[in-house]
């Protein structure tokens, strides 16, 4: 009962502070965005407006281990485990630049999902091939105006925390882009917030890791489905309940957009 009290609270903070927040994104985008065009103080914003709800919830310590490795400056395809709804929040923490790839029913939550369009976040509707098209076209605009693209490649949240099989889309992107790959490590959330649940459950402590980033010339000889399968692999090495290993991605074309993801 006190945890879904906690959880209640949590929520309304949430709902009642995103529009204030929102109405200052929209300020700041009106101020910024010709002299901005990469939009990057509007994502510092809303790293720090998400880190908010972090700190203010003790029971959710959040450690961020070797940020220093990211070359601030540099265009990445990064991607990362995908565990919790906390995942977002946490990856925020890095405050570092990039556009998110995130369904197209996000866009349309209030307040948030406005946030996110007005960065210019990149939408996607699973199972519309013409909609992973325009997914990946609009990766690669961003990549050549100097952003960074964010994935998730396992494309839905793991139940368990273990990995499961990276899709290629963001493989095929750094290879046609010929970007390296910045391999993000998240763990905790899956027990902070397990999928499904909008329940608090109580303290748990959650990281997320940067690792080496892996240039162009370690993955220019691989398939897509090697890269994912390498990426992967670096990444599960890191995971705390990645315990058996899971099914390799399928091969796959790298001039095919329409399965990417």
């Amino acid at each position: 009962m006190t945890n879904r009290f906690i959880s209640i609270l949590f929520l309304t903070f949430m709902a009642a502070s995103s529009a204030l927040f929102y109405i200052l994104a929209v300020l700041i985008w009106i101020f910024t965005a010709r002299i901005d065009r990469r939009l990057v103080g509007l994502h510092m914003f809303t790293s720090f407006w998400a880190c908010l709800y972090l700190w203010i919830m003790p029971a959710w310590s959040v450690s961020v281990r070797d940020r220093d490795k990211i070359r601030r400056h540099a265009r990445y395809v990064v991607v990362s485990n995908h565990q919790s709804q906390l995942d977002i929040l946490v990856a925020f923490r890095l405050f570092f630049p990039f556009k998110w790839v995130s369904k197209a029913e996000v866009f349309r939550l209030p307040f948030i999902g406005w946030n996110m369009a007005l960065n210019g976040y990149i939408k996607l509707r699973r199972g519309d091939k013409e909609s992973v098209r325009t997914m990946m076209d609009a990766c690669e605009r961003a990549i050549s105006r100097g952003c960074s693209v964010y994935f998730f490649p396992e494309g839905t949240r793991s139940k368990t925390g273990q990995l499961k099989p990276f899709k290629p889309g963001a493989f095929i992107l750094a290879k046609n882009m010929r970007v390296p790959i910045l391999p993000v490590v998240i763990n905790g959330t899956h027990r902070a917030l397990p999928k499904h649940s909008l329940n608090f459950h109580g303290r748990h402590p959650i990281e997320i890791r940067v690792l080496d980033e892996i240039p162009l010339a370690a993955f220019a000889h691989l398939s897509v489905a090697e890269t994912a399968d390498m990426v992967r692999d670096r990444i599960a090495r890191h995971v705390a309940e990645h315990g058996e290993s899971v099914p390799s991605a399928l091969p796959v074309s790298i001039h095919s957009k329409t399965n990417a993801l």
